[in-house]
């Protein structure tokens, strides 16, 4: 590899050969590899055939883009003929390199079109959504679908499209339908698909692949219906808050639609199809009993229908089906093909148990602090040494209760095999966090604590068909967010043999691009931490929680998370669809202001606030988050419209005061800042970024005008909350505007001047009228941040003197701003000693009381005080994990550069722990250019820095260093290397210019603490 130059990953919509592509012009990109220095893209030419054959120059039939001289190889949108619907194109691209030399890529991709109709009805052949027809709406049972079909030669290839109003497992010919990986032709498990949208507005279908599966001469479609987000008291709400319109308290009756397209050998085609006159068949006395998001699932394997789902089944006692009313009720809801990763059981990231704890009483009761007492651990059956727990190989009788620990807070269900008589009924709850001898507990010591689920009832049954060979069973229309499993055995008098217990991990199956490793195992369990709740809450949306009543689409933890989400993982398109949602909300549930949660009504407009800033900004914030990690502008392009929209409905709210609509404020902080204050520094950063991306897509009038809009709100800004006394003193009015006045769990402090969150966003904003002004609020907010005792002194009354040195005192809206701007401002010492306190509230907090993920509140929990407030208390809660922003971009240096958004040029700027308390940091991040690797190390006074500069782009250095003409490269002095642009020194980092290539630099600091 290291002398060729390769065209490598190849996509169309950010995915691999993908199918189901309803894009009226689907994106193309690639990426350049190669180790040599400075190469680089001048031109390209895109071709797309409707055969192989025809994929050659001068012969493509579809598109020939010609030569197009342009560097760039992301998003190129598809310019050829009209796409037909359900057929396969082929595509490839040359390219030409800084020496004009031809390079292509080694093997050709593919893309395939979906139904090209978002009506429900054009190239659905008659489809309809069909449901049980006489099912008794107070009896449960999931119902259970069928229609077996002659087939009438051989089959070339079969398409399944498909969708349901809940959620389905679908089945050909007795096998379960998954999605194939192109890597290997596996099959991955879909998990509850197709996810969840604004039913009322928009719903997905699923393109599936299932030529495989077309064996006989004959074929079996069948599904099971499960209730998912459709029929759950996830979309209740309150008048406050804001109601589902679909939401129906007597329950939403569940449907499926879907069209089986077969083509034979002779290129004849026919369609199965979902409708109420062809002999589709349902029933609800399947195995399934009841299934609920929030409350479990419970199957009764003795009600196993054999063969159900496979062809020869005799279906005739069954009812038949009837099309259901979806279509009457909401005429203009589109149903699109699902553009993005599916949800998926991720067999690689299993949990297995790392101890199993057995109790069967309570002891102590009347000398525990709580009266509670502690669990009686028998310490005979007791397994503490995980090689054994991970087989977990146990017999459970009625009196046991058994407490499996996984070892690691996840998302997903458990995959338990056992052996018992027929009958026996098993029962799995499911717990985060195990109860302690304080006032919050809700149980004995050392038992599973469940008080934080609220009214989710967190629990699976499972009733044994008695197979002497023993029986799995695994949830598939429930999820859980649980480290623990409390099994016991319901029926009496009976035990359970079980074998085995797996955590299965179910997310959406985005691709993970970064990695952060640093010589802090602290800090490395912190990342950990973080990756575990992104992928835990990023479940088809990007929810807040995985684990109580609640798992909705907050969209302030959205915004806030963004850019470590799109560091973490491939999360483009994940985001792209959440945005439609918010549109969709946008319509359905106000006049022009986003909302605070999407999909659904539930919280639209939280405790009444509307527009709720932080929230609400998030229709403008992801999709500038989105362009600048990608360079890819489509995102802006298609919610721009309703980007204007909430901003001309801004500022029909308040006009020329230039002020916010409102706020929750910095929600969860530990001081205060009022919350018209936070309304009113979101409304400038979003005219602010309205101005960037209209420039972007070639606005330049819109432009202006927000740039005018920002420069407006930054002038009322500083007459409202700047106050110089006659010393040139400045303070941070922060206090001004509206108290927040809520139940106890939303702050733990009164609002107060030169709060933490004030400042940061008055400095990431330049909302000051000179230097001074800056200098002086950049003193203000380290001083705050470093909280010692003379600070505390001349603070008493606030809140800061309850708590440690260099602790945080921000909320969610301070979050992911506080390191950054620290390091902006050249204070990156101040950001690492936040990150390496462990005293609350901080970030290692959480990891020293022993979080396996990222919590909602800095103090859901102390070994001292016990558990937070359980009206609002998630152990997997990501928004606090965006602090991984700053340790990619500054702690590693992997930065983009905003004026060449997609890291078309990379801001390399690796901020050092001068402490020495971090000794060295390898970061990696697989860009849409290819992977940036930034690693450092300090050995005494000596800097080593690796870099990996993928092809085709180039790179700006700030590198820690004392000289700049002392710089060494590749063991040479720099001044002779030639790939290399020596542009300057300031603020001791000497500044390079490099290109593509793999580099090793070595500088010497002085003003380093040396440890031995």
């Amino acid at each position: 590899m290291k002398g060729k130059v390769k065209i490598t990953n190849l996509k169309v919509e950010y995915a691999y050969n993908p199918i189901g592509v309803d894009a009226e012009k689907p994106r193309f990109s690639w990426m350049m590899e190669s180790y040599l220095y400075g190469q680089k893209q001048i031109a390209y030419q895109i071709l797309v055939a409707s055969s192989p054959e025809k994929l050659v120059e001068n012969r493509a039939d579809l598109w020939d883009s010609g030569k197009v001289i342009s560097d760039i190889s992301v998003a190129i949108k598809y310019n050829g003929n009209p796409l037909e619907p359900s057929t396969v194109y082929y595509w490839t691209v040359i390219v030409w390199n800084q020496d004009d030399k031809k390079v292509q890529p080694e093997e050709d991709a593919y893309f395939e079109t979906g139904l090209k109709s978002t009506d429900g009805v054009k190239g659905w052949s008659g489809a309809k959504w069909i449901s049980m027809d006489g099912k008794d709406s107070n009896r449960h049972g999931a119902p259970l679908l069928r229609k077996e079909t002659k087939l009438n030669g051989t089959v070339k290839s079969a398409r399944l499209y498909i969708s349901a109003l809940g959620v389905y497992d679908a089945y050909i010919n007795g096998y379960k339908i998954g999605t194939v990986n192109e890597d290997d032709d596996s099959l991955s498990m879909d998990f509850m698909p197709p996810g969840w949208t604004n039913y009322d507005s928009t719903i997905n279908y699923m393109t599936y692949d299932v030529t495989r599966y077309m064996k006989g001469d004959a074929v079996v479609l069948a599904a099971v219906l499960g209730n998912g987000w459709w029929n759950c008291r996830i979309s209740q709400g309150r008048d406050l808050d804001g109601r589902t319109s679909y939401y129906s308290g007597e329950g939403n009756e569940l449907a499926l639609f879907a069209k089986l397209l077969i083509t034979y050998e002779d290129d004849s085609v026919y369609s199965m199809v979902t409708d109420a006159h062809s002999e589709w068949k349902a029933t609800d006395t399947g195995p399934i009993r009841s299934d609920d998001i929030y409350d479990g699932e419970t199957y009764d394997a003795t009600m196993e229908i054999e063969g159900w789902n496979d062809i020869g089944f005799n279906d005739s006692k069954w009812n038949d089906v009837k099309e259901h009313d979806y279509r009457k009720t909401y005429p203009h809801a589109i149903v699109s093909a699902f553009n993005g990763d599916k949800a998926q059981v991720i067999d690689k990231l299993d949990q297995f148990p790392q101890s199993i704890t057995f109790y069967t009483d309570v002891i102590d009761k009347d000398s525990s602090k709580n009266n509670r007492g502690t669990i009686d651990i028998d310490s005979n059956r007791t397994i503490v040494d995980p090689e054994r727990a991970k087989d977990g190989n146990v017999i459970i009788s009625d009196k046991d209760t058994v407490i499996f620990d996984l070892g690691q807070n996840m998302v997903g269900v458990p995959s338990i095999t056992v052996q018992g008589e027929r009958g026996s009924q098993i029962k799995l709850r499911f717990a985060e966090m195990l109860n302690d001898d304080s006032e919050g507990a809700d149980g004995p010591k050392g038992s599973i604590y469940t008080a934080n689920l609220r009214t989710a009832k967190a629990t699976d049954f499972y009733t044994l068909k008695g197979d002497v060979e023993g029986e799995t069973y695994q949830p598939t229309l429930t999820f859980h967010g649980f480290r623990y499993v409390e099994v016991t055995v319901v029926s009496p008098d009976t035990k359970v043999h079980v074998r085995r217990l797996i955590g299965k991990v179910v997310m959406s199956a985005l691709q993970e691009t970064g990695s952060i490793v640093t010589s802090n195992n602290d800090v490395n369990q912190l990342f950990s931490n973080i990756l575990w709740g992104h992928r835990g809450n990023y479940l088809w949306i990007p929810t807040d929680c995985p684990q109580r009543d609640e798992r909705v689409g907050w969209s302030g933890d959205t915004q806030l998370f963004a850019n470590t989400a799109l560091y973490n993982m491939d999360a483009t398109i994940f985001l792209e669809n959440w945005m439609e949602m918010l549109k969709d909300s946008q319509e359905a549930y106000g006049e022009g202001a986003f909302h605070s949660t999407a999909p659904g009504g539930r919280f639209a407009d939280f405790l009444g606030v509307v527009g709720n800033g932080g929230w609400a900004d998030a229709g403008i914030i992801v999709p500038w988050t989105v362009w600048q990690m990608t360079g890819d502008t489509t995102i802006i392009e298609k919610t721009y419209k309703a980007m204007v929209k909430f901003m001309d409905w801004m500022y029909r709210q308040t006009g020329e005061t230039y002020k916010g609509p409102g706020s929750i404020g910095d929600w969860l902080n530990f001081e205060g800042t009022a919350r018209q204050f936070m309304s009113d520094v979101y409304y400038a950063y979003d005219a602010k970024l309205m101005s960037y991306m209209s420039s972007a897509i070639g606005k330049q009038d819109e432009a202006e005008k927000y740039q005018k809009l920002y420069e407006n709100i930054k002038k009322e800004f500083i007459k409202n909350y700047i106050s110089i006394d006659k010393f040139g003193k400045v303070t941070l009015k922060s206090s001004n505007g509206s108290a927040f006045n809520s139940v106890n769990f939303y702050s733990s402090a009164d609002v107060e001047d030169n709060s933490q969150c004030g400042l940061l966003w008055a400095i990431k904003l330049e909302l000051y009228e000179n230097a001074d002004q800056k200098k002086q609020m950049v003193e203000l907010l380290v001083e705050n941040i470093k909280n010692d005792e003379k600070y505390k002194r001349l603070h008493p009354d606030s809140n800061r003197v309850n708590y440690a040195e260099n602790t945080l005192s921000v909320g969610f809206l301070g979050v992911n701003v506080i390191a950054p701007i620290l390091s902006e401002v050249g204070y990156s010492d101040v950001a690492y000693s936040l990150l390496v306190q462990d005293q609350m509230p901080s970030w290692l907090y959480s990891v020293k009381n022993g979080a396996t993920t990222v919590w909602e509140r800095w103090n859901s929990y102390s070994g001292g005080e016990g558990f937070g407030d359980v009206g609002m208390n998630s152990f997997n809660h990501y928004a606090y994990g965006a602090i991984a922003e700053w340790m990619y971009k500054y702690m590693a240096g992997i930065a983009n550069d905003e004026t060449q958004p997609g890291f078309k040029h990379i801001n390399l700027q690796p901020n050092i722990d001068k402490n020495n308390r971090i000794t060295s940091v390898s970061g990696e991040y697989k860009s849409v250019y290819g992977t940036i690797k930034s690693e450092w190390t300090i050995k005494g006074k000596t800097l080593t820095y690796n870099v990996l500069i993928p092809a085709n782009t180039t790179a700006t250095v700030w590198l820690p260093a004392t000289n700049k003409n002392s710089v060494k490269v590749d063991g040479q002095l720099i001044q002779k290397h030639k790939e290399i642009n020596v542009v300057g020194y300031e603020n001791e980092k000497a500044i390079y210019q490099i290109e593509s290539g793999c580099y090793e630099f070595e500088s010497t600091i002085e003003n380093i603490k040396v440890t031995n």
